[in-house]
């Protein structure tokens, strides 16, 4: 245990996803290395370099000195840009490379977790020169670490972890972005109600309010006659808030009820992570 027990749900999730991403990956023969996975011009290799390198600039590693090619036309971003460095280095790595870096990797950060001993609210560096808590640190690495966990299950068709604690972590991450995507980003009006209904290995249903000067708020009791509803299953949910995938190319796995057009409003601005 940490010295502050409220960073352990973190720690306990990312845990549990690095070492099912441990047992993915160590098995694959080299061809499984370069399946794509819905990440856009990422594969399997790529995901997994990417998991490594953000855990090494946590460490402190310094980091690689390398000169991205021009014709990564996925690369759209100052952020993307940065986050590519650590996957572009790796790109000519083996498997057993991967592997063993990894393995080593997960050895270090493990450890650095167990001796954690700063307070919570502590103000640490993130990747890319932003700071915030301790606290927040360790549920955005939790969560990335998930994400990306399922990202390697769908690409190597070995689904599972969709109740583990890192799903439990990533649901109330996204959940807690509902009430801007709703009010801010989709421009739901004053008064409105907009309910998702989730069902599979996590089930709930949450109501986003917003009330007579534009501000939204999310409970889980039931809205009476609200203005939409949204029903879909949960490993749609994720793969649509993280950009995964289209609203279009899972239009028959999203049931919607009331106004069509706020609705689709809201998927267009469903996904909340670059």
């Amino acid at each position: 245990m940490t010295v502050h027990p409220s960073l352990q749900t973190s720690i306990d999730a990312w845990t549990h996803s690095i070492d099912a991403i441990s047992e993915l990956v160590n098995p694959l023969p080299e061809r499984e290395w370069n399946r794509a996975t819905e990440c856009p011009g990422w594969s399997v290799r790529d995901v997994v370099s990417h998991v490594i390198g953000l855990d090494c600039e946590l460490l402190g590693d310094p980091r690689p000195i390398h000169t991205l090619p021009r014709d990564l036309f996925h690369v759209t971003s100052e952020m993307s840009r940065y986050m590519e460095v650590q996957v572009d280095v790796r790109r000519c790595h083996t498997a057993p490379e991967m592997t063993s870096e990894l393995e080593y990797t997960v050895i270090r950060r493990a450890r650095q977790l167990r001796n954690e001993k700063r307070a919570p609210d502590t103000m640490v560096r993130w990747p890319g020169g932003s700071e915030l808590t301790l606290e927040e640190s360790l549920t955005r690495r939790a969560f990335d670490v998930w994400v990306h966990e399922q990202d390697l299950r769908r690409a190597l068709n070995q689904p599972g972890n969709l109740d583990s604690p890192g799903a439990y972590l990533s649901r109330d991450v996204l959940l807690s972005a509902l009430p801007r995507v709703v009010a801010k980003d989709a421009g739901a009006g004053p008064h409105s109600a907009v309910v998702f209904d989730v069902n599979g290995p996590i089930e709930f249903m949450r109501t986003v309010r917003v009330d007579a000067e534009g501000r939204a708020t999310i409970d889980g009791s039931v809205s009476l006659g609200p203005t939409v509803t949204l029903s879909l299953d949960w490993e749609t949910y994720v793969r649509l808030a993280c950009g995964r995938v289209r609203p279009e190319a899972v239009a028959e796995q999203v049931k919607v009820e009331g106004d069509q057009q706020l609705a689709e409003a809201i998927l267009a601005h469903f996904a909340i992570t670059p």
